[in-house]
């Protein structure tokens, strides 16, 4: 069997193996094996080139996994509590307690009304903002 297809077939198995055991540092071996491969198949070189090649390729893939952690998350509110409901719209419904109600959709929220606003049930008002689990709110009317 040619070496080229070897070490490709031995990438393709790390990679599966990625997929069952738990970390990332297999998906960057697999893959300078396969990139190793390859280079096995077009340039047919002496061992210790193969050697050195897998080395570049495996360095390669870590200082982008290196790269990559350090940027920053282009997108920071994603998946926060506030992300779906800052600005939506709701309707003020009967506080069963202390604390006024809103509901958005089919849920009700606990909610706080913005400073110096008054609201009554039934009332539309917007999120303004969110403080754990209550909605901080504003009527849309004057």
């Amino acid at each position: 069997m040619d070496p080229g297809l070897i070490w490709v077939l031995a990438g393709l198995l790390l990679l599966g193996a990625e997929l069952a055991l738990p970390g990332i540092f297999l998906l960057w071996v697999g893959l300078a094996a396969i990139g190793t491969g390859l280079f096995v198949l077009l340039a047919a070189p002496l061992f210790w080139e193969t050697a050195i090649a897998f080395l570049v390729f495996l360095a390669a893939g870590i200082g982008a996994a290196v790269s990559l952690k350090r940027k920053p998350r282009a997108l920071p509110s994603l998946n926060t509590p506030d992300s779906g409901l800052v600005g939506r719209h709701g309707v003020l419904v009967a506080a069963e307690g202390p604390q006024p109600r809103v509901r958005i959709g089919d849920s009700d929220w606990p909610a706080r009304l913005t400073r110096h606003a008054a609201a009554h049930p039934g009332e539309e008002v917007r999120v303004e903002a969110v403080d754990g689990t209550t909605l901080v709110v504003r009527p849309l009317a004057p």
